[in-house]
């Protein structure tokens, strides 16, 4: 009898035990895998599911979607709310006095500017105006935005818990102050699945000062399947590690490669059952199909000149911001479900003139362009833009590092929202006259996710993950509210 076992003698005594039965078959599984691979066009499924590349966790949404995907504008560092959408008069009219303690109170200040004699109010250098039908504030920093007022939702009462970096980042990407957690993108891609077959369904890209830490466990997995990291994007060379062929090989030669690494891995997550071997015969496939998929979504030739010029003079540069940028809509018009790019730079601990400016420069018409761009394509109803950093900062001036810089400040900031179902031309939220405290409608970061996710169709106490015997969610266990007013 000729089989997959090879040439055998048909008796009464021939016996196979099952898990060898499983593990001589798994070779003929990785064929069918390297037949979907390399010739997509037969559409040829193997156990992968290459052909059906929809690994969502959720049967089905708790509620009716109004965004499909997201592009993260993730501003590290704390931009300073003050000098840029929160006008603050009365605070400019107290420029250099002390800040009344009734204001002040006994917040929790750093160790920055826990021991400066003074804590002198700083009001913005910059001019203010209201823009478009909706008479949104800008300030002069942000002209390409303020065109685009009447498309933006600012919360102006935004509320964190930490109060330096590290921690406030990993909060409000994972939900928690400790490292650990998945990020907000691994969430949405283990919820949701992907909709793209050959490019990954989160990804991620950095720019920006490299004198601020931008560490990859801001966009891990945590403890949900390694498949739904974060899958970074290079600012220089290959895009993604490794995505060019060593000297001597082709792509199919590639192709036979992996298939043949594919075959031994399943023969080893067939014995031992391990998820995490499944994860990575996923990401060896997924390399090999994005050796051909991302040097055409790299490349902006086919792209109108008006459209380049729309994001400015740096688009040409490779891991800049305005680059990043376009290559976030790119990516998402081709079904990737989570675009997040982190520019770090607005740490202004001094010289908020100067430094406010060089990073308005290099990021306000770009972000004014990408919701233009996906406006007119009509991707913006069902695209939700999110613009914003982990904290805000302080109304009083820091001189513990030089004059006209200012703290960290968890206490109230702001953050944009552009289409995905998001209320457009409107504020929510209001901050006191000195823009310290929160004065209506405060919205914790745990809220704000909340938020987000009724947007994309998804109940937040209904979305769990089974981790050491609780069923953990992104928002955590305390009360959580959705800002239904913000939702069109």
């Amino acid at each position: 009898m000729q089989n997959c076992f090879g040439d055998l003698k048909e008796t009464t005594e021939f016996r196979v035990a099952r898990r060898d039965f499983l593990t001589r078959c798994a070779g003929g599984f990785g064929l069918i895998a390297a037949g979907s691979l390399l010739y997509p066009e037969l559409g040829i499924a193997g156990s992968t599911g290459l052909a059906t590349h929809s690994t969502a966790a959720l049967d089905a949404l708790h509620h009716t979607p109004t965004a499909k995907r997201v592009i993260y504008l993730f501003q590290s560092g704390g931009p300073s709310q003050l000098d840029l959408f929160d006008h603050k008069p009365r605070l400019n009219q107290h420029n250099g006095q002390d800040v009344p303690k009734s204001i002040l109170g006994t917040q929790r200040v750093t160790l920055m500017t826990r021991n400066q004699g003074n804590f002198s109010a700083y009001g913005s250098p910059f001019q203010f105006a209201q823009h478009g039908h909706s008479g949104q504030w800008f300030s002069e920093l942000l002209p390409h935005m303020a065109k685009t007022a009447d498309l933006w939702c600012f919360v102006k009462a935004m509320q964190t818990e930490p109060i330096n970096h590290d921690p406030a980042v990993t909060f409000i990407q994972s939900g928690r102050q400790l490292p650990g957690r998945p990020a907000f993108g691994s969430w949405l891609h283990y919820g949701l699945g992907s909709e793209c077959a050959d490019l990954p369904a989160y990804i991620v890209m950095t720019s920006g000062s490299p004198d601020q830490p931008i560490v990859s466990r801001y966009w891990h997995n945590g403890y949900l399947p390694a498949k739904h990291q974060g899958v970074q994007f290079q600012s220089t060379g290959d895009p993604v590690l490794y995505l060019s062929n060593p000297t001597g090989i082709d792509h199919r030669a590639r192709g036979q490669i992996v298939d043949a690494v594919s075959q031994l891995n399943r023969i080893k997550q067939t014995k031992i059952g391990d998820p995490e071997i499944e994860a990575r015969i996923d990401a060896f496939q997924m390399a090999y199909k994005m050796q051909v998929t991302v040097p055409h979504v790299i490349d902006f030739s086919d792209e109108p000149k008006h459209v380049l010029e729309m994001y400015g003079p740096e688009v040409h540069k490779p891991g800049s911001y305005a680059y990043q940028c376009l290559l976030a809509r790119r990516l998402s018009e081709r079904g990737v479900r989570f675009v997040q790019l982190f520019h770090a730079g607005w740490d202004h601990h001094q010289d908020i003139p100067g430094g406010m400016r060089r990073q308005t420069a290099s990021t306000d018409q770009a972000t004014a362009a990408l919701v233009m761009d996906l406006k007119q394509r009509g991707l913006l109803d069902d695209t939700l833009v999110i613009w914003g950093g982990e904290f805000g900062r302080t109304a009083y001036t820091q001189t513990t590092q030089g004059a006209n810089g200012r703290d960290h400040h968890p206490r109230c900031f702001t953050m944009a929202l552009a289409g995905g179902g998001i209320k457009a031309g409107f504020s929510y939220g209001e901050t006191d006259d000195f823009g310290y405290n929160i004065a209506a409608n405060a919205v914790h970061v745990r809220d704000f996710h909340a938020t987000l996710l009724r947007c994309l169709g998804i109940d937040h106490q209904r979305f769990t993950f089974r981790f050491q015997g609780l069923d953990d969610k992104l928002t955590g266990v305390d009360p959580v509210k959705i800002v239904h007013d913000i939702l069109a």
